[in-house]
């Protein structure tokens, strides 16, 4: 049975989708407005693993996540470079997409907001119809939280504590209550504005219409989601995901807006919230630019050091990024490899039987995911699979039936995890013998005979470097 931690609830719960084995699934995307930076993709690949793990254990998962292609951001930055906002939001959207497919993020079907736009004028106008939205001339369309008391429960925060919850978008000296939010904005000089009442696009606005009837423009920005996620699974559904950012004040938005409007609650069974990556004891994110894009970093490394390193930690707690973390990262995703290579080149032949331990080591592995997906746990599993049979194999004597089950095990937690590469930099022989022989020595703890074998390899044109998973070899 698997366990997830409930934001909702602040309690570990059985995972019982509403519906059996059927699964939908709804993740909060990027606002592509620039690259998206290695703390987003955190998120993103969590989920992408989630996903492939209900669906491995049998679930039929639908998964959507949002890409927000209409927002200030993205208006800003287009007038600046004197383009088109949609063209401007259409660019980033696709190095998006690229990015995430380099990454291995293969799971989630994209929606864009800007695609949507009729089913959020629907539910506005619901809202409205409902006494839960009020016009401001001249503004837009806003959330009156007074209409909705169970406001906060998922982060335990309320409106009177909402000094986060309102962005340049939701600002407005004309409102009833200091946390409304705007769930649809009248279009300004510059915008890209749609009819109201038709959902059709009107192009960009340059001349100021007059606000006192006008009610074109755009979308809020959590008045997508909930659009999007009606649409496509109705009024409650089973997960919800993203960073843990986006708990107060978006997703709280969001609740609020989709049981007000349905008048069910809860609106999502299940919510999951990925922490933070931190850069020397920050939170990574554009604002302090400390950050580095998923985009630059694939140009450096291979996806699997990436997803390795990123599933390395507990998604509930802080990640630390550093060019050593990236570095072990390396090293682990080496030592799994070379373990693979060297199953596939055995002989077959020996006799030693392993299947009660790869048995163990899988049901391990599986005992860890289904305890809300502890990847250390998980990766520690394969590790000590590899740790314990590591002998038998170097000195060929694991049984046929043992080789093929260990490579199914391990082609099994690569089909939900993708951490193994399936070509890499091939390490001489004579080298992986010496590092070998080295380890050996260190576990010995005979230091200078290491270090002697250390200097031999740094002679042959390699260098050898320690990580907690194993030393990691490469060309100096």
């Amino acid at each position: 049975m698997i366990k997830l931690t409930n934001t909702l609830t602040s309690k570990k719960e059985s995972f019982e989708p509403i519906n059996g084995k059927k699964v939908n699934m709804f993740v909060c995307g990027p606002t592509v407005y620039d690259y998206i930076h290695i703390g987003n993709a955190r998120t993103f690949v969590f989920f992408d693993v989630v996903a492939k793990y209900l669906r491995h254990r049998g679930y039929d998962v639908n998964y959507i996540q949002n890409i927000t292609d209409i927002d200030n951001k993205i208006i800003d930055r287009a007038q600046k470079e004197g383009v088109d906002p949609l063209e401007y939001a259409k660019k980033y959207s696709d190095i998006f997409k690229e990015d995430m497919k380099t990454l291995g993020v293969t799971s989630p079907e994209y929606k864009n907001a800007t695609d949507h736009i009729p089913e959020v004028i629907k539910q506005v106008q619901t809202l409205l119809d409902k006494n839960n939205a009020y016009i401001i001339e001249g503004d837009g369309i806003y959330f009156d939280l007074s209409t909705f008391p169970d406001y906060g429960k998922l982060s335990g925060r309320t409106a009177g504590m909402a000094d986060d919850a309102v962005s340049r978008i939701d600002d407005s000296d004309k409102k009833r209550n200091r946390g409304d939010f705007a769930i649809w904005k009248f279009s300004q000089e510059g915008d890209p504005s749609w009819n109201f009442e038709t959902g059709k696009y009107l192009g960009i606005n340059n001349s100021r219409p007059a606000f006192a009837k006008a009610t074109a423009g755009r979308p809020g920005w959590h008045i997508e989601d909930t659009a999007i996620t009606e649409k496509y699974f109705g009024p409650q559904y089973d997960l919800h995901g993203g960073g843990q950012d986006l708990i107060f004040p978006h997703h709280e938005a969001e609740i609020a807006q989709q049981e007000s409007a349905s008048g069910l609650a809860p609106f999502v069974k299940y919510w999951l919230h990925v922490a933070f990556l931190i850069n020397k004891d920050e939170k990574m994110s554009k604002s302090k630019g400390n950050f580095k894009t998923v985009h630059e970093l694939l140009e450096k490394y291979p996806k699997e050091v990436l997803r390795f390193y990123l599933l390395s930690g507990h998604y509930r707690s802080p990640l630390e990024f550093s060019d050593k973390t990236l570095r072990q990262s390396e090293a682990g995703v080496s030592r799994i490899y070379e373990f693979v290579q060297k199953l596939n080149l055995t002989g077959e032949n020996g006799a030693d039987n392993a299947e009660k331990q790869i048995e163990k080591g899988r049901q391990t592995f599986l005992e860890a995911m289904d305890d809300n997906f502890n990847f250390p746990k998980a990766l520690a599993a394969i590790f000590d699979l590899i740790r314990d049979t590591n002998n038998a194999l170097v000195n060929n004597s694991l049984n046929k039936t043992s080789i093929e089950k260990m490579r199914d095990f391990l082609k099994e937690t690569d089909s939900v995890l993708g951490i193994i590469p399936t070509k890499k930099e091939k390490i001489p022989d004579e080298i992986l013998e010496l590092v070998e022989k080295r380890e050996n020595y260190r576990k010995s703890q005979k230091w200078e005979e290491a270090d002697k074998i250390r200097a031999q390899i740094e002679e042959m044109g390699y260098k050898v470097e320690d990580t907690i998973y194993g030393p990691l070899m490469e060309r100096t």
